[in-house]
């Protein structure tokens, strides 16, 4: 069987990073919970930025591939096509958010030597 092609909804690439950043704090315990339905994540709080990077985990990214998380229109887009939701004020990434594959996760996930 042919393997699932990355990004079917045609994210654009802002919506496609902030979704990125969204599964990968949804694996952190340490900045997620678990959601009121079952396989969502209610994403708790962001890392601390220092300087033009936060650490993400074992990764580090650039402040410049972080802009969607700050963008209404983002979370309007990723919530039009069920990826993620809003309870009472917090996002929860839903089951299909957490299994969507955009493609682009290499780019903008970069390892780290430390946390």
């Amino acid at each position: 069987m042919p393997e699932a092609r990355p990004n079917p909804l045609k994210l654009n690439r802002l919506q496609c990073k902030t979704l990125v950043l969204l599964q990968t704090l949804a694996e952190l315990p340490r900045h997620a919970t678990p959601g009121p339905e079952e396989g969502e994540t209610v994403i708790a709080s962001m890392p601390p930025a220092h300087g033009n990077h936060f650490h993400l985990g074992p990764y580090i990214v650039f402040a410049r591939d972080t802009t969607g998380l700050a963008n209404r229109s983002v979370f309007v887009a990723l919530t039009r096509r069920g990826l993620v939701r809003d309870a009472g004020g917090r996002t929860v990434l839903t089951v299909a958010g957490r299994d969507y594959e955009t493609g682009i996760a290499g780019s903008i996930l970069h390892r780290s030597d430390h946390d």
